[in-house]
């Protein structure tokens, strides 16, 4: 009874009219050079591992997810500038969604000849895949879109270096630009970049829609994009701690390593809830 009970509270948690969808998680290094663009690529491979069912088997707030890449940035040294994949699976979005955000690590640097201590940002985002009857209801006018093509900076042997396959889509009116680079070919490249920009537009106008309401409400609505949530510390002690919830993990490795995101992911559900209820 108490398993079917805490079931069923998890259940409760899962509002989000988008939480069944499709996951689209965008990494971007922050302040920090070479480190943070390492740290994106470290948290690319902690969400990746996230993805992976845990040795028990999957569970509620661990599904299993299939990872699709769209689009990675090399960093200037090592790591990534950027990166933007799909992860498709069961409430993917609705799980991820307490993920955007700034994440904080500290650490020696291992690019430091000195090993002084680094502190390093990243931005995650994360938009609900859209539906084909949801794409539709986002209309883009052509002429507001520049397409260009390049040649694939990523991993697929001598083709990429034959052909402009990898895809830059730029909405002018916005200033959003989308690249993907994952696929062979060139249209496959321009659907998925097409997807992408799609779901940031259809957030965008969600976005101003819930503004327009506060507005009315007199009221103002926290300012979480960018805001920093979460600190991962290696050095002078380990721990892990979201800044909202208090949810803090002393195993930096299962983290890290092994994507044990659970008990982030419920804090913040349970914690997004209790939010909701106080103003409602």
């Amino acid at each position: 009874m108490d398993r079917e009970v805490e079931q069923r509270e998890l259940e409760l948690l899962f509002r989000d009219p988008y939480s069944d969808h499709n996951a689209i998680l965008s990494i971007s290094a922050g302040a920090g050079g070479v480190d943070a663009q390492d740290w994106v690529e470290m948290l690319l491979r902690m969400y990746s591992k996230w993805a992976q069912p845990p040795p028990g088997g999957s569970s509620t707030l661990r599904p299993g997810c299939e990872v699709e890449l769209v689009e990675t940035q090399p960093g200037d040294q090592a790591g990534l500038k950027g990166a933007t994949v799909i992860l498709r699976g069961r409430r993917a979005y609705g799980l991820l969604r307490g993920e955007q955000g700034v994440h904080r690590l500290v650490r020696l640097s291992p690019f430091d000849q000195n090993h002084r201590r680094h502190t390093s940002f990243a931005l995650v985002e994360v938009l609900p895949e859209l539906e084909a009857a949801e794409e539709q209801e986002v209309e883009i006018n052509p002429d507001d879109l520049r397409i260009d093509t390049y040649r694939s900076t990523g991993a697929g042997g001598q083709h990429v270096n034959k052909t402009d396959s990898a895809v830059r889509i730029t909405h002018l009116p916005s200033g959003m630009v989308v690249t993907s680079q994952n696929e062979r070919s060139q249209m496959k490249n321009r659907d998925s970049a097409m997807k992408v920009l799609k779901s940031r537009l259809f957030q965008r106008q969600q976005e101003e829609a819930a503004r327009k309401r506060e507005e009315l409400r007199g009221s103002v609505m926290p300012a979480e994009f960018g805001s920093q949530i979460r600190n991962y510390v290696l050095q002078p002690y380990t721990m892990v701690k979201d800044v909202r919830t208090g949810v803090e993990v002393g195993n930096v490795q299962a983290v890290l390593e092994d994507g044990d995101l659970e008990p982030f992911i419920e804090g913040w559900l349970r914690w997004r809830l209790g939010q909701e209820s106080g103003t409602s």
